[in-house]
């Protein structure tokens, strides 16, 4: 008995049904430590955008990392998926820069308007309206969706190694770095040293490489050893946790910025699952996601803890692709990220020694990975192909899941109207296409 319940993985086995998805408990540990690293870059990027509108930089760390590990453990357990979530990119830039820089509000009624998006996402996942959303896509673009993530991920990875850079002041969007950084060396020996593992089909590779990668950065300058130790105890919450502010929350202004955060979150949420889901071939036949509904969920909860600790919207995070290219299947992928996130609270400065150099190769890989569903876009009918190709290019050109999905989905029902197609939209892609167009117009 004791041999078969090590073979099935016991407990692992009976939570997480890993025979039945075709994998064991190392490629999800595996998986679930390759996830991590990639984004782990979120405990040290969100506290940094966050204390620039005045919020404690130690307190934000904290609530970043609970947030994230409550989030990720109810991906986990409640949808089984191994999706990992924590404080999205651009939505702290929102918080700070747009509600508190741009409108003049303090950062406590910017966290009010977190935990009211919060509350409503909860009562929209409840009456299955975000499920809907999801659902109503259809299966061309769910795959464009898939492949525009990709680019968007190894744009990061260029991006975080310093291979390319904003170059607007010399009239180019993005042009190419110096190739001979150390930040960029190191990023170009992390890519061959993980296509090595890779190409000799390595479990692990890209887990396997980021650690490599990390060591060969010492000597680069590149990777620097944390001072005084590798355990530290987490800062206090109580400069940012339960910091809300109500007044002046039935007015335009907060409307506005309900209506934003809502939006960027939706969307960059559906995104994700529909892209990640996609490559992971956990989409039915019908194109759906069986346990959405508790996905958006655990999104949705995210959020509003996160704001009762002191953080920015909790969302699921695209550099889950990377652990899904490792072989992750489950939520033991993700229970095994959240359990880092809390690690991460006592190893701090071990997980932020790791620098976006040694993570760079495996988001740029985890590009060509999400690249396969391209295969099966129709390409041949113009209404079909012409609004997958928007979503593909418009994310990593507008550098926004959510805006890639807009672009594709409008132009989706535009095309399908003049064709004298109609029919084949749906209800509610009429609806979210007007409603794009509106946001666009007047916002």
């Amino acid at each position: 008995m004791s041999s078969e319940r090590a073979t099935n993985g016991g407990f692992f086995e009976n939570q997480f049904k890993l025979k039945e998805h075709g994998t064991d408990v190392k490629t999800e540990v595996l998986a679930g430590l390759t996830t991590f690293m990639t984004m782990a870059y979120i405990l040290i990027v969100n506290p940094l955008i966050l204390s620039d509108s005045g919020m404690d930089f130690g307190g934000v760390f904290t609530a970043t990392a609970i947030s994230s590990l409550i989030a990720t453990l109810m991906m986990a357990f409640l949808a089984n998926y191994p999706f990992a979530l924590a404080p999205g990119m651009g939505l702290n830039a929102f918080f700070t820069y747009s509600v508190v820089f741009g409108m003049g509000y303090s950062w406590q009624y910017a966290l009010t308007a977190v935990f009211l998006e919060g509350i409503l996402f909860i009562i929209l996942s409840f009456f299955q309206v975000r499920e809907a959303i999801f659902n109503s896509i259809p299966m061309n673009l769910k795959k464009a969706v898939s492949v525009g993530i990709g680019l968007f991920i190894a744009l990061i990875g260029f991006s975080n190694a310093g291979i390319v850079v904003n170059e607007e002041a010399a009239g180019t969007i993005i042009g190419l770095g110096s190739l001979s950084s150390p930040e960029a060396l190191l990023a170009i020996i992390g890519l061959i040293v993980t296509g090595f593992l890779l190409a000799k089909k390595v479990k692990g590779a890209l887990f396997f490489g980021i650690v490599v990668t990390t060591i060969v950065g010492l000597p680069l300058g590149v990777t620097m050893l944390p001072e005084g130790g590798l355990v530290s105890m987490p800062p206090s919450l109580a400069p940012v946790a339960f910091k809300f502010e109500w007044a002046n929350i039935f007015t335009l202004d907060m409307l506005v910025i309900l209506f934003t955060f809502l939006f960027v979150d939706i969307f960059d949420t559906i995104g994700t699952l529909i892209g990640v889901s996609s490559k992971a071939g956990l989409l039915d036949e019908n194109g759906q996601l069986p346990k959405v509904k508790q996905a958006l969920l655990a999104d949705a909860v995210g959020t509003t803890v996160g704001a009762c600790l002191g953080t920015s919207t909790v969302t699921t995070f695209v550099e889950s692709a990377s652990g899904v290219a490792e072989g992750g299947r489950t939520g033991l992928t993700a229970f095994t990220t959240g359990l880092l996130f809390a690690l991460s609270l006592i190893f701090s400065p071990f997980f932020l020694m790791i620098p976006g150099a040694a993570t760079a190769p495996a988001l740029i890989l985890v590009g060509l990975f999400m690249m396969s569903p391209i295969k099966e876009i129709d390409l041949n009918d113009y209404t079909e192909a012409i609004p997958a190709f928007l979503t593909i290019v418009m994310m990593p050109f507008g550098y926004s899941i959510a805006e890639g999905i807009v672009f594709g989905m409008v132009s989706y029902v535009i095309l399908k109207v003049l064709a004298g197609r109609p029919k084949e939209v749906s209800a509610i892609m009429y609806v979210l296409a007007v409603l794009f167009v509106l946001k666009e117009v007047f916002m």
